[in-house]
């Protein structure tokens, strides 16, 4: 798949996630949502460890320069597997017992469910230098044809209160608003207040 637009490509956007980039893709991971993660996963280092652990290529779509440079990426959850995966024994091994069963009970409450026929969307993070280019609404975009190419009726997702810009970018695309969940007393842990699901039929 390419962004071309009748132009020389500035970036390809392709299925998976090359070996060479997955230590660069963690880090933007981290870099993108370490706000939320900061308590089930940080310090930084052991939760850039943890994410280049366990995140699976095949559930994700990334964005890449033509000089072969990593812009991007657009992680999906499907019931074979997520973009971020790992077990409690992922957790142990990067975080010791103690601090795997703590770490495990904070991150199960952000688990979400995928159910039969929907792409559930499990981040997308845009590399500094690469944004204003078109790649989070390239990889959006993929994400969608790519549910389309399976089969599945619809993408779902969830944007945190304080991401309003995604949530326009979403707005945009056609995803409508399904429900909105508050965090209550966990709000302070996570770093946002209401998580809204949103969804697009494909």
């Amino acid at each position: 798949m390419t962004n071309s637009n009748g132009e020389s490509a500035k970036y390809v956007i392709e299925s998976g996630l090359r070996p060479e980039h997955r230590a660069q893709a963690a880090r933007g991971y981290w870099q993108a949502f370490s706000r939320k993660l900061r308590y089930p996963l940080g310090p930084e280092q052991k939760a850039i460890t943890f994410v280049e652990r366990v995140l699976q290529p095949d559930h994700a779509i990334s964005a890449v320069s033509a000089s072969g440079d990593f812009l991007g990426a657009a992680g999906f959850k499907t019931p074979n597997g997520s973009f971020i995966g790992g077990e409690f024994d992922d957790l142990r091994q990067v975080y010791g017992l103690f601090g795997a069963v703590w770490r495990g009970l904070l991150v199960s409450t952000l688990e979400r469910a995928c159910e039969n026929g929907t792409l559930l969307m499990d981040g997308i993070f845009v590399e500094p230098r690469a944004r204003g280019l078109g790649v989070g609404t390239a990889l959006l975009h993929a994400i969608m044809g790519h549910a389309a190419h399976s089969q599945l009726q619809r993408v779902r997702l969830d944007v945190i209160d304080t991401n309003p810009r995604a949530r326009a970018l979403y707005e945009r695309e056609g995803f409508v608003v399904q429900d909105v969940k508050k965090l209550g007393l966990a709000a302070p842990i996570f770093g946002f207040s209401t998580a809204t699901e949103m969804i697009k039929q494909v």
